[in-house]
């Protein structure tokens, strides 16, 4: 049976952010097939991680390396004053669903969604 998820990251708190990143390299480590969407409130956490000095910004820089990082919500992102630095650190952005990226695409894909 193939290990399908997505990890929805919502939360804006740094620790809980950083759960997703490892559980999400945990489980690509494990040879799952795992996408991250950053959504909400964490992408604010997109600026603040693009410093190398930031706390966690060493596991973002490995989640991103490792391509785990399957998209950004445009609309949260332009909300949290976050696009510019998302589009700078070339990240995809995803709106087809009145700005956010539709969970059901990945349901649909067979994934299972989990909500960080």
């Amino acid at each position: 049976m193939d290990q399908k998820f997505v990890i929805v990251a919502f939360a804006g708190e740094p620790a809980c952010f950083a759960h997703a990143l490892l559980n999400g390299l945990d489980m690509q480590a494990r040879g799952w097939d795992v996408k991250l969407v950053i959504e909400g409130r964490a992408t604010a956490l997109i600026r603040e991680l693009g410093e190398l000095d930031a706390p966690f910004a060493p596991l973002y820089a490995k989640a991103r390396k490792a391509g785990l990082i399957d998209c950004v919500c445009r609309a949260c992102a332009n909300k949290m004053g976050a696009l510019a630095a998302a589009e700078a650190q070339g990240l995809p952005l995803a709106d087809e669903m009145q700005g956010h990226p539709a969970m059901a695409r990945y349901l649909e894909a067979g994934y299972t969604v989990i909500t960080i």
